[in-house]
C-alpha cells in the first residue's frame, strides 16, 4: 500500500486548504484514516481521524471547529479540509492508514497506523 499526499502550500491566515491522500494498492474502504502534522522544532501529533465507514471522525481541540476529515472510497481517498487557519497550523501534514479494526473505530496514535504518505508542507503566513 502507497499512500500520497497532495494539496499543500502557502496561504495567509484566515484562508483554507484541501488536502488528498491517495491510496494505491489495496482498497481503502478497508481502511481507517487519520491526518498527523509536524511543526517544525515539534513531535508529530494526532490532527484528525476517520473511521472505515465515516460514520465517525475525531479532531485534535486545536482543530475542531476548522478541520473536516472526509473519504472518498471510489477514489481510494480521504481529504482534509481546513478553513480559518492560523500560523500555528504551519507544518508537515502526514495521512496515514490502518486496516483490520471495526468499522466505527477511529484512531488517535500514531503506532495504531500500519501506513504513512510522506506528507504535505503547509505554510500559513501571518
Amino acid at each position: 500500500v502507497q499512500l500520497q499526499a497532495s494539496g499543500g502550500g502557502l496561504v495567509q491566515a484566515g484562508g483554507s486548504l484541501r488536502l488528498s491522500c491517495a491510496a494505491s494498492g489495496r482498497t481503502s474502504s478497508s481502511f481507517a484514516w487519520g491526518w498527523f502534522r509536524q511543526a517544525p522544532g515539534k513531535d508529530r501529533e494526532f490532527v484528525a481521524s476517520i473511521s472505515r465507514s465515516g460514520g465517525q471522525t475525531y479532531y485534535a481541540d486545536s482543530v475542531k471547529g476548522r478541520f473536516t476529515i472526509s473519504r472518498d472510497n471510489p477514489k481510494n481517498t480521504v481529504y482534509l479540509q481546513m478553513i480559518n487557519l492560523k500560523p500555528e497550523d504551519t507544518a508537515v501534514y502526514y495521512c496515514a492508514a490502518v486496516t483490520g479494526y471495526g468499522v466505527e473505530l477511529i484512531f488517535v496514535r500514531e503506532s495504531n497506523y500500519n501506513y504513512w504518505g510522506r506528507g504535505t508542507l503547509v505554510t500559513v503566513s501571518s
